[in-house]
């Protein structure tokens, strides 16, 4: 290209570095007036960037976050008439004033065929240097406002995935298992026999690409453990007698797909629709529990043990010990003392950095109902949380009295069984309730 060519978009060019060219394309993006021409530089834009490397890219996110502020004197004029005012239509007027121009450009990179893919991937990508570079959280921030609106629950398709299913769904579920690796094909497909159940959301701007995925065991009684749900029946007249037969609904995995979605939330609306789901095809199913790994206690615990001064630091030495897990006489002696601590861990208040996974569901109406010793002593399980998993129990008639109480003073709704772990001890018991009031 000479420099008196230009570009299909009419930008001129004058062979500067690929990325000036990109920078350039984003401003030209945000002046276009037209949806038509709009699309097309939004287009020739995605492609430009898709052909930048790891840096160049890096570069652009910074130009992004940097170089896209809102106007300062109209957000200072629009401030003083609201403080002037206080009517609601100075109020909306400063609101528009303090919309960086920024966000309306990623509208814009949005218009293109694959734009909201490509922006997933940009935010995605962003994660590992938003610690060293603040400045990023702006773009950061941004993507993740504009994600909220484009990915809410009007938008989002549930649907079952089957062994029937494209085989590239399938594929993904494989990659995208985030907590019980599926191993291969055979392994997937018991996880989708005839007393097995698994979900996902997804959203037409990325098809067949699943949001997120739930996989559901269909069993009797509450599930303790993760090998028989792992181990599901092969014979298929089997596996369907089971489910006729069952009356609680294990939700035993669920995987976020999207990193660039991370902080959008998906799982409260599935587990519930998906519970819907699963009534009106099972009449019969009395319990929805899940079976959930604790993935901060082993951390919490070993810092907790590290200084000598706790009266359970004696147990140091013993988690210490590789595969105690299967020796019957030692994992015995263990038993006890760490339900109880995996209780207290669960049962701290919110403000006490609780565990994610425990935010997650009792943050969604969830009671805590079991701690169940050994439920995965798979070397990640072990890694995690010493092989503990836990039983969240979601209740219908008391899902949103749970929340509610979650949400507005930590409290946390508990079955008596936990209670009793919290006993074990009495002077423990008393010391792990005054760290959860504190």
């Amino acid at each position: 290209m000479t420099p008196n060519m230009q570009t299909s978009s009419g930008l001129p060019s004058l062979n500067p570095a690929p990325v000036d060219r990109v920078k350039q394309l984003a401003a030209t993006l945000l002046s276009q007036r037209g949806e038509a021409s709009g699309a097309q530089v939004a287009r020739e834009l995605h492609h430009m960037v898709s052909a930048l490397n790891a840096d160049d890219r890096h570069s652009f996110q910074r130009h992004l976050a940097t170089e896209f502020q809102p106007d300062k004197a109209a957000l200072r004029a629009a401030a003083e008439r609201y403080l002037a005012e206080s009517t609601a239509e100075a109020a909306a007027a400063l609101a528009r004033a303090g919309d960086p121009p920024r966000q309306e450009l990623l509208r814009r990179m949005n218009m293109a065929p694959g734009g909201t893919g490509a922006l997933i991937a940009m935010r995605s990508e962003l994660t590992a240097r938003l610690h060293d570079e603040p400045k990023l959280r702006l773009l950061d921030a941004d993507l993740k406002h504009l994600f909220a609106s484009w990915f809410n629950r009007g938008f989002l398709e549930l649907r079952r995935i089957d062994w029937q299913s494209p085989a590239a769904v399938l594929e993904k579920l494989i990659a995208y298992e985030a907590v019980h690796e599926i191993k291969g094909w055979d392994d997937l497909r018991r996880r989708l026999a005839p007393d097995r159940r698994c979900f996902a959301f997804f959203h037409p701007a990325l098809p067949g690409e699943p949001l997120i995925f739930v996989e559901v065991a269909l069993v009797q009684g509450l599930a303790t453990a993760m090998p028989p749900l792992l181990a599901a029946e092969t014979d298929e007249e089997a596996a369907r007698a089971q489910a006729a037969r069952a009356d609680t609904a294990i939700f035993y995995s669920i995987s976020n797909c999207q990193d660039g979605l991370r902080g959008i939330s998906f799982g409260n609306f599935l587990i519930k629709q998906v519970v819907e789901e699963l009534q009106a095809e099972f009449p019969q199913l009395k319990r929805f529990s899940t079976l959930s790994p604790v993935p901060g206690f082993r951390r919490w615990l070993m810092q907790r043990l590290a200084d000598g001064s706790d009266p359970d630091a004696a147990l140091l030495p013993e988690l210490e010990r590789d595969g105690w897990w299967h020796d019957l006489a030692q994992s015995g002696k263990l038993r006890t003392p760490l339900l109880r601590l995996c209780a207290g861990y669960l049962t701290r208040r919110p403000s006490i950095r609780i565990d994610p996974v425990a935010r997650f569901h009792l943050g969604n109406g969830a009671r805590l109902e079991r701690v169940n010793w050994l439920g995965n002593s798979a070397p990640r399980g072990i890694q995690e949380s010493f092989g503990i998993m836990v039983n969240y129990l979601y209740d219908h008639d008391s899902i949103e009295k749970n929340h509610e109480a979650f949400v507005r003073d930590g409290t946390i709704v508990r079955s008596p069984e936990v209670d009793t772990l919290l006993e074990t001890e009495p002077m423990k018991g008393a010391r792990i309730r005054a760290a959860e009031r504190g």
